[in-house]
């Protein structure tokens, strides 16, 4: 344990090179590490990793690194126990650590090898000790502090510079200046002692995780597409979660479930708030009581929870309140000088006061027939109308990931859970349709299928209907 006035003396500058930006699907092409004890450098090392997949062309214009460098290079699995060694036992130091830091784990996971280590990130470092500069890439502290570097993006060459930079704070601060911000941006991200076995097995890659309290209650529930850098932001100093500070520290055990991709994480995700209610999570909008304008009877606000899918798709809008619906109603109206009279809002002889003022087309006072009056409010409202389901029926929407494919089992908008095998989607198969529509989940499915043009499902329409096969379509 460093005291709070010194510097740590073990240190490992890190730096690699890889085929993309997400630890849960890409690999690592290149690792350099320089490790110093005190002011002697103890070791400099390197080498090229065959990431087991193709380098994307840009990030080999990028670093340099093609795939002929590295088909005869040692894949990751190989080296894992001799850079763990290297690593072993120091201040782990990156510039954006978490990137570094993530892509280790993740290859440590695969080798099925544990590694966790104390992380200074130099991208925290400077603007703790620099706040007035506005860049802090490595290239502007490069320029800042007269560093120079022979092989930029490259492992070694990074790495040498994070030395360097290392020792030019060494010489120019003074100590307890620079101990205090170590100290601050180390227990940034210091995760609870009893909780650290917990959150060294959380993975990266998307999904959703659970804190629970005292005698198993449940605090709250998030989602992440990088679980473990998620879950780790909870015990940031800067508590990056607002609130977080309020409960962070009753928290006892974690959970997690890793998905297939960004929809599982959301699906489930709202599934599980809805019917667990954890303490601490602000209400999703959506998850509380919502209104709607019934598309017969635009006046008519009705309770979406009485309504069923089939009723639901004559409706418009989604409103937390019954006052909320009149309003947005009025609104449309006055924007489309429809009759304020006719929808209710006024009552009395005669006319209107906007029929009065030139802004309503006189539905009040029989110069606009009824009928295109309504026929204007239904165009004036279609923008809000629930859409319609754009399947033949119940699907399984299918989700491909690092963490594996997922088949998400959805009817007319009702989520009805994810299978990740035969026997589970069978057993979904056999769950009764259901009423039970959710405006959370509806607004995700809505954006997946909107965002999603080609989307892979299968049909799963019940026995007698039709016979299921894989479709992938454009909607």
């Amino acid at each position: 344990m460093v005291a709070a006035d010194e510097l740590p003396q073990d240190l490992v500058f890190v730096d690699l090179e890889t085929t993309g930006g997400n630890a849960a699907y890409d690999r690592i092409t290149e690792v350099g590490i320089v490790r110093v004890s005190g002011s002697s450098l103890v070791e400099e090392w390197s080498t090229l990793v065959n990431p087991e997949r193709s380098i994307p062309a840009h990030i080999e214009a990028f670093t340099g690194i093609s795939n002929a460098m590295v088909a005869g290079a040692p894949r990751f699995a190989e080296i894992a126990p001799l850079v763990r060694q290297k690593l072993q036992g120091a201040v782990f130091v990156a510039h954006n650590a978490r990137f570094d830091y993530s892509f280790l784990r993740t290859e440590f996971h695969k080798s099925e090898m544990h590694f966790s280590a104390q992380v200074l990130c130099t991208v925290k470092l400077s603007r703790r000790l620099f706040p007035a500069y506005a860049r802090h890439n490595l290239d502007a502290v490069m320029e800042r502090n007269g560093l120079s570097c022979s092989a930029r993006h490259r492992a070694m060459g990074d790495a040498k510079v994070l030395h360097d930079f290392w020792f030019k704070l060494k010489r120019e601060l003074p100590q307890p200046r620079l101990a205090a911000a170590v100290q601050t941006v180390l227990g940034a991200n210091k995760v609870p002692p009893h909780l650290a076995d917990m959150v060294d097995d959380v993975p990266e890659g998307p999904g959703v995780y659970r804190f629970f309290g005292d005698d198993n209650v449940l605090l709250y529930i998030g989602k992440a597409n990088s679980l473990r850098t998620r879950v780790c932001s909870h015990f940031a100093g800067d508590r990056s979660e607002a609130g977080d500070g309020r409960w962070t520290n009753q928290v006892r055990r974690i959970d997690w479930a890793a998905s297939a991709g960004e929809l599982g994480a959301m699906l489930r995700h709202a599934q599980w708030i809805k019917t667990q209610q954890p303490l601490y999570n602000r209400r999703a909008k959506g998850q509380e009581r919502s209104y709607t304008l019934s598309g017969t009877d635009p006046t008519e606000i009705r309770d979406i929870d009485t309504l069923d899918v089939v009723a639901l798709t004559q409706c418009c809008g989604v409103f937390h309140s019954e006052k909320d619906a009149r309003k947005a109603l009025g609104d449309i109206a006055r924007a489309h000088q429809l009759c304020l009279k006719v929808l209710g809002f006024e009552d009395g002889p005669g006319s209107c006061l906007a029929h009065q003022l030139g802004k309503c087309k006189g539905a009040c006072s029989g110069k606009e027939p009824l009928v295109l009056h309504n026929m204007r409010l239904q165009v004036a409202l279609s923008s809000l109308k629930f859409k319609t389901w754009p399947f033949p029926g119940r699907v399984a929407l299918r989700e491909r990931g690092a963490q594996g494919t997922e088949l998400h089992l959805i009817d007319h908008w009702i989520y009805l859970g994810t299978a990740r095998s035969e026997e589970e989607l069978a057993a979904l198969r056999a769950v009764a349709p259901s009423d039970a529509f959710d405006v959370g989940i509806y607004k995700i499915l809505v954006r997946h299928v909107a965002r999603n043009p080609r989307l892979d499902w299968l049909d799963l329409r019940r026995p007698g209907e039709v016979d299921a096969v894989d479709r992938v379509h454009a909607l």
